[in-house]
């Protein structure tokens, strides 16, 4: 009577061992991607009291022109853990994020008002390489075009 082999060939094992490289290689890709989407949308989250006192600041002034550092309530510009750099001229946001491209480059943002018609509100719109479809902000999700 012959005994049933009991085990894994080594075929068997280099291919499980094969098919969990190909899966862990995916789930860091997607990790990362994650981690820079969530980062670029703390990076709006953060500008907010910004767009806030800018907003103000058109309401007052009648004019971007005068939304500066310091004019009409917009406070100093600060640095965070998702705002790296940040720049602040007529009432118009620039700088960069800590979420990144593929490549590991630190992220660009314009944030920038545009006055609508006839009313006294602004609307926000974001352009730059934070404007990335897998790993920054989504065209199309209201801030990026």
């Amino acid at each position: 009577m012959q005994q049933a082999k009991k085990g894994l060939t080594l075929i068997e094992t280099m291919s499980v061992v094969g098919v969990i490289g190909i899966l862990v290689t995916i789930a860091v890709m997607q990790y990362g991607n994650y981690i820079s989407r969530t980062r670029a949308v703390d990076t709006v989250a953060e500008l907010a009291p910004y767009k806030l006192a800018i907003g103000a600041c058109y309401q007052n002034s009648g004019a971007l022109a005068n939304c500066n550092v310091g004019a009409f309530g917009v406070p100093a510009l600060l640095t965070s853990t998702n705002v790296k750099t940040l720049t602040l001229g007529n009432g118009i946001l620039a700088g960069t994020s800590s979420a990144t491209t593929s490549s590991g480059v630190a992220m660009d943002f314009t944030y920038a008002p545009s006055p609508a018609v006839e009313t006294p509100s602004l609307t926000w719109g974001m352009t730059g390489t934070i404007c990335d479809n897998s790993r920054g902000i989504r065209p199309g999700d209201g801030l990026c075009s």
